[in-house]
């Protein structure tokens, strides 16, 4: 199947569980307001704060609360274009192997991918896992209903789940790093994007998001020659590579080049991944990628810093992205004007300066969680980044 029609099958499935695309956050919750009842969404409401608070029981008891009622296609219709993103490469994945024949999805929530795979391949096995009673309860009815005899569910903790599901392939699709928030792990100093190789740090990163003991049931439930797929949000190069280095310490490779994903949650860009398709061994092929991803940072060019300005309030040349660290690094015969450079306690570093530069006067931030600035104006407008220096500071001491 071409993955066109991959696509409209998708469409096709989602619109069975009674998702809906919104491209505006307007929209979308006008239909939230006529599909659910005061109730239901005051239900939503309290449940979604007090998933926020980031234990595992105020998880389950999200998914469960949500699971069972009309509140499910609302919820995930915010997440379409996830499935859209996740679904079709995960499927054509499993066509294009002959050799997996069963498949574990760890995390699967009430089953819309799963049963979505299953439909897809008949001739194959799946195994679906959560937490949630509530969702195990409702994709077993789901998948019933549309006649699959293929997957079955089960309500297990994969962290308590004995090695009996051993799968060809084990998908892990925004399940493995629980600590969304986590800034992962700094490195050497403000300006370099390289990580030490400390132990400490790396078991640190695995401990406290909990993929250490995660990826090690993972392993256990491979086969020997299985796969593994792994969608994460760990973009972040901080997050990024520890992710990359548990992978690595656990025996897995990459089978194919990860692939960076981007789509829309209604209105908001999320920006996830890497897409990782794993097998066991070291790839002579793959390597791991330790850099920052090619960035859309603007271009930098001193011909055309004032010839280019619509707006005299822009600046002559503003960069956020990992490429502003060149950019400042190219500077001609800066020199400092102000300077500061803090260590926090837990090893982190941030750095900021203000300085003039043959190209003009240049604001210049920079810390170990690799946020780059960047921002040159006039010397006649040296008060603004004065103003956006101390704005900086403030910000640093509170």
């Amino acid at each position: 199947m071409t993955n066109g029609s991959l696509v409209q099958s998708l469409r096709s499935h989602l619109a069975w569980w009674g998702l809906k695309r919104f491209t505006s956050d307007e929209a979308y919750f006008q239909w939230q307001r006529e599909t659910l009842s005061p109730v239901e969404i005051a239900t939503l409401l309290r449940e979604v704060e007090q998933k926020r608070r980031g234990s595992s029981a105020d998880e389950v008891s999200f998914y469960d609360a949500t699971a069972g009622s009309n509140i499910l296609p609302v919820l995930h219709s915010q997440q379409y274009d996830y499935y859209l993103a996740i679904g079709p490469r995960v499927t054509d994945r499993i066509g294009k192997a002959r050799s997996i024949q069963s498949i574990l999805d760890v995390g699967c929530g009430a089953g819309i991918l799963t049963t979505f795979y299953a439909r897809e391949h008949p001739d194959r096995r799946f195994v679906g896992i959560d937490r949630s009673s509530a969702s195990i309860a409702r994709a077993t009815k789901q998948a019933q209903a549309l006649g699959l005899t293929n997957v079955q569910f089960e309500c297990l903790d994969l962290e308590h789940m004995p090695p009996t599901h051993f799968s060809d392939l084990v998908l892990a699709t925004h399940v493995l790093v629980q600590a969304e928030q986590d800034p992962g792990v700094p490195s050497r100093s403000w300006n370099t994007f390289e990580r030490a190789g400390e132990s400490e740090l790396q078991a640190d990163f695995e401990r406290r998001t909990g993929i250490g003991a995660r990826l090690d049931h993972l392993n256990a439930l491979l086969s020997a020659q299985g796969r593994m797929i792994v969608f994460e949000k760990t973009r972040q190069l901080a997050r990024r590579v520890p992710l990359q280095r548990a992978l690595a310490a656990r025996g897995l490779g990459l089978i194919e080049q990860p692939e960076l994903i981007r789509y829309r949650l209604v209105e908001e860009i999320a920006d996830d991944g890497p897409f990782y398709v794993l097998g066991r061994g070291a790839s002579r092929q793959f390597h791991w990628d330790d850099s920052p991803e090619p960035d859309e940072g603007p271009p930098f060019d001193r011909a055309k810093l004032k010839s280019g300005l619509t707006d005299p309030d822009e600046p002559l040349y503003e960069n956020h992205w990992p490429s502003a660290q060149h950019v400042w690094e190219q500077l001609r015969d800066k020199h400092f004007l102000k300077e500061t450079t803090k260590q926090e306690p837990d090893g982190r570093q941030l750095h900021v300066e203000l300085g003039q530069a043959e190209e003009g006067v240049y604001l210049y931030f920079a810390n170990t969680l690799d946020q780059r600035q960047l921002v040159l104006v006039e010397p006649a407008r040296m008060a603004m980044l004065e103003s956006y220096y101390q704005e900086i500071l403030d910000s640093i001491s509170s």
